[in-house]
């Protein structure tokens, strides 16, 4: 059994993310299946495009509540090596050496919309719902942020991690975490037609290229990530964040103006 569905149709790999009755949602168990296929597709000579997507009508709500509410309990080491093997599937997707184009079929929250980042390029259908709401939990989206950074900013990137707003498709390609926004029913020909164009690019110039925008990037990515979401998770305010989502309750820091 595995959460990552991987179809081969000559040098195209499609990598679905296959848990739609928890809209994708992201647990260890997703991540690591994501980093093992993504790692298999890029040290196969014969792969030249990875296609990225999700079933059913989400491309991934993020982080999966029942894995949130086991992190409650956790202690930070424990949360930090949880938080590393997340780290760990948005590395290997950012690092892999084929061109990745994410097919965005639907939401992308949090750790969702980090994928969408990681890619090269994000084709996403109208409709489509983004944000970044880990701070209405008490948490901070750490393991995300480099990718985030590189596609849209610091200015974009602190608006939307401090205030943990929605947002739309026609948004997101604004502010360039998407590139192009579709109608439903013209998904897939606007991802075909974006894999002829990297099949005719030299496969060892897409990789030469990748690593290009990466190591002058590279001052955007802290050592410490994984250990800033631990102790979030840990602390008694993302604790509060996460009992009061699950519990389905305001957390107890909400406050109206005038209040």
């Amino acid at each position: 059994m595995t959460d990552v569905i991987v179809s081969h149709d000559g040098p195209v790999v499609t990598l679905t993310l296959d848990r739609p009755e928890r809209r994708n949602a992201l647990d260890p168990g997703l991540l690591h299946d994501l980093s093992s296929a993504v790692d298999g597709a890029g040290a196969d000579d014969g792969v030249r495009v990875v296609v990225l997507t999700g079933a059913g009508t989400a491309f991934s709500a993020g982080a999966d509540l029942e894995w949130m509410r086991a992190s409650v309990n956790l202690s930070v080491d424990e949360n930090r090596r949880e938080a590393a093997t997340m780290a760990a599937a948005f590395e290997a997707v950012d690092r892999c050496p084929k061109a990745v184009i994410a097919r965005v079929n639907g939401p992308a929250i949090g750790g969702g919309a980090g994928l969408v980042a990681c890619s090269d390029v994000a084709i996403a259908v109208e409709g489509a719902r983004f944000a970044f709401a880990e701070v209405r939990l008490g948490l901070l989206p750490a393991t995300i942020a480099p990718y985030v950074l590189r596609a849209i900013g610091p200015g974009h990137a602190r608006e939307l991690f401090t205030s943990g707003r929605p947002f739309d498709a026609e948004e997101a390609r604004s502010l360039g975490l998407v590139h192009h926004v579709v109608a439903p029913d013209a998904l897939d020909a606007y991802v075909a037609r974006r894999i002829d164009d990297y099949l005719a690019c030299g496969p060892e110039a897409v990789d030469a290229n990748k690593r290009l925008v990466r190591d002058a990037t590279a001052s955007l990515t802290a050592p410490d990530l994984p250990d800033r979401i631990a102790a979030a998770r840990a602390s008694p305010e993302g604790q509060e964040g996460i009992a009061a989502f699950l519990d389905k309750r305001t957390p107890r820091w909400l406050n109206s103006r005038g209040s």
